[in-house]
């Protein structure tokens, strides 16, 4: 679950190239001088390309949940007054939009690229990753507590184990939690070192081609940051808040995601399931949602310049205009 991106130097700031940035730009925007939403702003990859295609009476607001995305976020602001970034959740993007007194069914289009962005799992000080020692945080908003050690060192271990099977699919989960009470009995868990060092012993089945850790860190950030939680909520949020012919754009990056993704969108297109035995036919049931392409994956050249992008899969719904509705 990492948002892929190409690191290069522009006036001095790092910038990074999102994965699928021109797909998902360009199933984005239908009106340029609309009402744009970047949900997952990150360091603006995506928001840029969007405001070079936005009319000078097209808006963005930016979300996101960490503090050092919206100083990035804060420096495009007051480069382009067309741009505007809010701190917080996806999840709570209706309050993001109503601070900018857009209303419910007025936006054009909301973009989520879900996941760790790859400036978060490549700083060791953020914890994401095993990669290379840092404290054991893993929170996307740093402002808010717990951090992952906290919740290490204090939850229970069945909790643990709970999280680390239903979110990072690790059938060793109840082995790594008994193992992580027993340690922080002895010496409290706060680094990335001591977690995957620990975890390792407690898998006693490798996999060649993945880190034995890569599962309970996945799932251990997921939780601490409600991934899935905020994403159904946003998924929701981002529905009510499209205009007619406006469009809903996500980038996942793990099964887990994805399969809500899927869902939701797909229940929608179909609209509402009526008992078996009606009289109704499926042309005579109408949905405002339609799906705007099958499931479309990174290219073989963008995996080759950056191989994190190999699971990124995109989503697009779009809410019919009148038109449309009338032309069904």
């Amino acid at each position: 679950m990492t948002r892929p991106s190409d690191s290069t130097v522009a006036g001095g700031q790092s910038l990074h190239r999102s994965v699928l940035l021109d797909q998902a730009v360009e199933l984005l925007i239908t009106e340029p001088a609309g009402r744009y939403i970047d949900g997952t702003f990150g360091r603006g990859g995506h928001s840029r390309l969007i405001l070079g295609t936005l009319a000078k009476e097209g808006r963005l607001l930016g979300v996101d949940k960490d503090p050092e995305a919206i100083r990035f976020g804060e420096t495009l602001a007051a480069e382009d007054g067309r741009f505007v970034v809010y701190h917080g959740s996806f999840a709570d993007m209706t309050a993001a939009a109503a601070s900018e007194n857009w209303p419910e069914g007025s936006v054009n289009g909301v973009l989520l690229d879900l996941g760790v962005s790859s400036p978060q799992l490549d700083d060791p000080a953020r914890g994401f990753s095993f990669m290379k020692d840092g404290p054991l945080d893993m929170r996307m908003d740093t402002t808010r507590s717990p951090s992952a050690a906290e919740w290490l060192n204090s939850a229970d271990e069945k909790d643990i184990a709970e999280v680390i099977w239903r979110l990072g699919e690790e059938r060793f989960s109840r082995r790594i939690a008994r193992l992580i009470v027993m340690q922080r009995q002895e010496t409290p868990l706060e680094t990335t070192r001591q977690l995957a060092e620990l975890v390792s012993r407690a898998v006693p089945k490798k996999d060649k081609h993945k880190h034995p850790a890569t599962r309970t860190f996945q799932a251990i950030r997921i939780f601490i940051n409600r991934e899935l939680d905020d994403l159904e909520s946003g998924l929701e949020a981002a529905v009510r808040l499209l205009a007619p012919g406006g469009r809903l754009v996500v980038i996942s990056f793990h099964s887990l995601e994805d399969r809500i993704v899927k869902r939701y969108m797909r229940d929608l297109a179909k609209g509402p399931q009526l008992p078996r035995g009606l009289p109704v036919t499926a042309s005579e049931i109408e949905t405002p949602f339609r799906l705007v392409s099958k499931a479309l994956k990174a290219n073989e050249q963008e995996i080759r310049d950056n191989v994190r992008a190999r699971s990124a899969v995109m989503r697009v719904l779009e809410r019919r205009s009148d038109d449309r509705s009338r032309e069904q």
